[in-house]
């Protein structure tokens, strides 16, 4: 007599996780949006702070893909220089925002409001990344399962 396999689950996110994350991410984008629009001071600062934003985003979306591929690969999937690329770059991107926000002449009330947002929007960005590759990993377990049940049937 054979004993019936177990059947087996692919674990995903809520919807109201997800819908969370996408609403933080989104309040994010608009917080920081803002602050940097209403932004007083020289027009050269505030080109200096959209950038140094737009630069920590895309730095902490690669940081967040690279730390994952290494997770999945192990430490000899990618090149010394590729490493120091990733962290040197959202090393860089923070710490030259930072610089950047510290040195303004603005109100302090002001500098917080961004600097705040700022955090904001680099905390929510790694946990949207996470969201998302947790979403396609789990859509390849499942692709990869049904394949498996199809075969077997």
């Amino acid at each position: 007599m054979s004993t019936p396999s177990p059947r087996l689950m692919v674990r995903r996110d809520t919807k109201a996780w997800r819908a969370q994350v996408w609403v933080s991410f989104g309040v994010a984008v608009a917080v920081c949006a803002t602050g940097l629009a209403w932004l007083p001071g020289e027009e050269l600062d505030r080109a200096f702070m959209v950038m140094g934003y737009v630069f920590c985003l895309s730095s902490a979306f690669a940081l967040a893909k690279y730390v994952r591929d290494q997770q999945l690969r192990g430490p000899r999937g990618d090149t010394p220089m590729w490493n120091l690329v990733v962290w040197g770059g959202f090393a860089m991107a923070m710490a030259l925002t930072g610089w950047g926000l510290w040195r303004m002449q603005i109100n302090p009330t002001y500098k917080a409001y961004l600097l705040v947002s700022w955090l904001f929007l680099i905390s929510s960005a790694f946990t949207l990344a996470k969201t998302l590759r947790d979403a396609f990993e789990a859509d390849r377990a499942d692709t990869a399962l049904r394949s498996d049940t199809e075969r077997t049937a």
